[in-house]
C-alpha cells in the first residue's frame, strides 16, 4: 500500500512537472510573447480570476491602485480633502516645476488659488451655424465623413472663439490643416506614458525639445502666435470698443496686477483651454451621437422631445442652455453617453498624505496612489437617469466622473456642457447619421483621452 502511495506521488509530481515545463515552454515559444501584459498572464488565466473575484480593489503598480467603489469619492476628491495629484501628472505639464497650470499642479491650495483666478472667465458661445452649414455641404455630396473629427473641428473652432475671439479655421474645410490635432495626440501619448515613469519627465521634454519633435512644442508655438495677434488686436483697439473673450479679460487682469496673475498665468491658461478643451469636448459629443446613431429607438425618442418643446415659430437653433436643461431625455441621453464613453480613460490618481487613508476597509499608508477610473458603465440605457428612486439615483450618480470631483472638478465643464446641449439637438433634428460600416465595432485609442477612430457616417438632411 505505501509502495502504490510513493508510485502515485512520484507519478502526481512527474505530471506537475511536466505540465510546468510545458507551460514555460509554451511561453517562451510563444510567437506573441512580445505583446505586453501583467507576468502571470503568460502562464495562467489564475491571475485574471484573482483580479475579477478580489473585487473593487486592484493594484496597477507597486504603488497605486484603482479603485471601483463610489464610496471612495468623497474620500479621495470630495471638497476639502488634503490628496495631492499624483506624480502621473507631471508628465503633463511644464518641466519646470516653479511653471504649473491649473490642470497639473498638484497641491491643493495652490491649484484653488490658482482655479479662483479664472473660475468666473469660462462661459460661451457657439458656431452652430456655420457647423450646420458644413454638414448642410456634405449631406448634398453623400460623401462619407469621420464624425469624430469633425466634432474636433467644430470644438477647436469654438474654443478658439472662446478664448481668443477668432475660430482658427478648422470649421473651412473640416482639415486640420495647421497640423494641431496631430501635435495634440503626440502630446497627449507622451503625457500617458511619461506620466507612469514621471521622474524623467524633465531629461524627456528637454530631449524632444532639441530633437524638433511636434507634439507640445508645436502647441506651444501655436498658442504663444495666438496671443500675440489677440494682444496686437487689443491694443488697436485700445480706447475705443470692449472685448469680452477670454484672454482679453485675464490680460485686464494681469495689467491690473502682473505680480498676482503673471504673464506665466496667461499663457498657461491659454495653452490648457485650447490644449484640453477641443478634445474632451469632442469626444463626448462623439459619445453622445454614436450611442444615439447605434440605438434609433432612443433617437426616436429625443427627436419626439424636442418636437413636443420646440416652440411656434422658434427654429431648433433658438434653443437656449436653458431650454436644454429643461430636456430631461436629452441631458439623461448626454449623461449616460459620458458614462459609458468619458472622455479620459486613465485613473484620476490621488495621493495619501500623511496619516494614511482607510478606504473599503483597506488602509492605504501615506505615499500610496489611489484613484477612481471615471468608465463606469457598460451599456447606454438612457432611462436610468430618469428613475423616480432618489436612492438608486444617488447610487449611479456616485459613479458618474466624466468631469472629476470635487475641487477638482473640470474648470471647462461648463463650456463642455452647454456646447453639448446646444449642438447635440441641432444635430439630431436636422440630419441623419448612418454608420457606413454599421457591422463594425467601435475602435477607440486611449492616450489619457480615449478618442474614438471609426465613427464613419454618410450625412443626410432629415
Amino acid at each position: 500500500m505505501a509502495q502504490l502511495a510513493s508510485v502515485a506521488l512520484v507519478a502526481i509530481v512527474a505530471i506537475v512537472a511536466l505540465a510546468s515545463i510545458y507551460v514555460v515552454v509554451r511561453a517562451i515559444a510563444d510567437p506573441l510573447r512580445g505583446v505586453p501584459g501583467p507576468f502571470w498572464a503568460r502562464f495562467s488565466r489564475l491571475w485574471y480570476l484573482r483580479e475579477v473575484y478580489e473585487g473593487p480593489i486592484v493594484r496597477i503598480t507597486p504603488n497605486e491602485y484603482s479603485i471601483d467603489d463610489p464610496a471612495a469619492e468623497k474620500t479621495i476628491y470630495g471638497l476639502g480633502t488634503k490628496f495631492y495629484k499624483s506624480p502621473w501628472y507631471i508628465a503633463s505639464g511644464n518641466p519646470d516645476p516653479t511653471n504649473s497650470d491649473l490642470f497639473t499642479e498638484r497641491h491643493p491650495a495652490q491649484h484653488a488659488l490658482m482655479r479662483r483666478k479664472v473660475a468666473n472667465l469660462y462661459s460661451a458661445n457657439t458656431l452652430l451655424r456655420l457647423f450646420v452649414q458644413r454638414l448642410n455641404e456634405v449631406a448634398a455630396t453623400g460623401r462619407p465623413i469621420n464624425v469624430q473629427h469633425w466634432l474636433q473641428c467644430y470644438a477647436f473652432d469654438g474654443i478658439g472663439y472662446i478664448t481668443l475671439s477668432k475660430r482658427f479655421g478648422f470649421l473651412d474645410r473640416c482639415e486640420d490643416a495647421r497640423g494641431m490635432f496631430t501635435s495634440l495626440h503626440s502630446y497627449l501619448k507622451y503625457a500617458s506614458r511619461i506620466g507612469v515613469v514621471s521622474e524623467v519627465h524633465p531629461i524627456a521634454s528637454k530631449l524632444l525639445a532639441k530633437l524638433g519633435s511636434g507634439g507640445m512644442s508645436h502647441m506651444m508655438s501655436f498658442v504663444g502666435a495666438q496671443l500675440q495677434d489677440r494682444q496686437q488686436r487689443l491694443a488697436e483697439k485700445e480706447g475705443g470698443g470692449t472685448d469680452d473673450d477670454f484672454v482679453s479679460r485675464i490680460l485686464a487682469q494681469h495689467k491690473a496686477d502682473p505680480e498676482k496673475f503673471t504673464f506665466t498665468d496667461v499663457f498657461s491658461t491659454c495653452i490648457t483651454n485650447i490644449g484640453a478643451g477641443s478634445d474632451k469636448t469632442s469626444i463626448s459629443l462623439s459619445a453622445v451621437m454614436y450611442h444615439l446613431i447605434r440605438n434609433p429607438n432612443m433617437l426616436a425618442e429625443l427627436r419626439s422631445e424636442l418636437d413636443e418643446k420646440l416652440q411656434p415659430g422658434k427654429t431648433i437653433e433658438d434653443f437656449s442652455f436653458q431650454d436644454a436643461q429643461r430636456l430631461p431625455y436629452l441631458q439623461a441621453c448626454i449623461k449616460e453617453a459620458l458614462s459609458v464613453h468619458p472622455a479620459t480613460g486613465l485613473p484620476l490618481g490621488g495621493v495619501v498624505l500623511s496619516g494614511g487613508a482607510e478606504i473599503l476597509g483597506v488602509f492605504f499608508p501615506a505615499g500610496t496612489v489611489i484613484g477612481i477610473n471615471t468608465w463606469d458603465a457598460a451599456l447606454y440605457r438612457p432611462e436610468r437617469w430618469l428613475i423616480n428612486d432618489k436612492q438608486q439615483l444617488s447610487r449611479i450618480d456616485g459613479y458618474y466622473l466624466p468631469f472629476g470631483h470635487g475641487s477638482r472638478t473640470c474648470i471647462g465643464k461648463n463650456i463642455s456642457l452647454l456646447e453639448m446641449s446646444k449642438l447635440v439637438p441641432v444635430l439630431v433634428y436636422r440630419f441623419d447619421f448612418d454608420l457606413v460600416r454599421p457591422e463594425e465595432e467601435l475602435e477607440c485609442q486611449n492616450v489619457w483621452f480615449v478618442k474614438q477612430k471609426n465613427i464613419n457616417c454618410r450625412v443626410s438632411l432629415r
